[in-house]
């Protein structure tokens, strides 16, 4: 299947090299850049290297920058899109299984998960994820065990929802709308490593919004969601 990798990059100057490096030692996959108006030399980083790169004119935040990448994959025929962020924290080398998932039919939605083998620890940080992935399986019955993993991959299907529903995000609660919609999401076991350079966009305040927007959208939006029929 036709596969693309849309890389969100945000002040990733220090990390989307490495980023790049290990997409092309370990994946035969396409890739797209999307650079959200970063205000370090992301920009002039990829054109020196002669990445594929669509730069923003305007900082307009993860959710514009994937639903771009998913337009570009949709326009562009691509079968499978998958998410991968460019700070070096996801490893390339798992993608192939989360594209296997999609081409033997298993899922619509692979996600690449810390936590299928090994145990979530107990620490304030993982607290969001339990709860969001309680909230989860409150309202559709199914347990995701690493909903907050921004390494997924989405079939053609996922892809065409994406680009026919600005509303979509590559958040929790997007999840909860896909599986309303009957399709399937397996999680894959997989590694992350620490964020090597810059920092998280998620600050203690931010963390505490992100999380009450999360509840409002499962709760009351997304659990709204009228589920499609099955489909033969």
């Amino acid at each position: 299947m036709k596969t693309l990798i849309i890389v969100p990059a945000y002040n990733e100057a220090l990390n989307i090299e490495k980023t790049i490096s290990d997409i092309k030692e370990n994946t035969s996959y396409d890739y797209i850049i999307i650079n959200d108006c970063s205000k370090d030399n992301t920009k002039e980083v990829c054109q020196k290297n002669g990445y594929h790169v669509l730069s923003l004119p305007v900082n307009f935040g993860l959710t514009s920058g994937i639903q771009l990448g998913m337009k570009y994959a949709y326009q562009n025929g691509y079968d499978i899109a998958i998410q991968f962020d460019g700070d070096g924290q996801h490893q390339a080398k798992y993608l192939k299984d989360l594209v296997k998932e999609i081409e033997e039919g298993n899922a619509d939605i692979a996600i690449g998960s810390r936590f299928v083998e090994e145990k979530k620890p107990f620490s304030m940080r993982m607290l969001g994820s339990r709860l969001i992935s309680l909230a989860i399986r409150l309202t559709t019955f199914k347990k995701i065990t690493d909903p907050t993993s921004g390494m997924r991959a989405y079939d053609r299907q996922a892809i065409e929802a994406f680009v026919s529903d600005a509303s979509l995000t590559p958040e929790p609660d997007t999840l909860v709308y896909m599986l309303k919609k009957n399709m399937k999401i397996k999680e894959v076991q997989v590694e992350m490593k620490e964020r090597e350079f810059g920092e998280s966009y998620l600050s203690p305040l931010k963390s505490v919004k992100y999380m009450a927007n999360m509840f409002f959208s499962i709760f009351l939006i997304r659990n709204l969601t009228r589920r499609k029929k099955e489909r033969k």
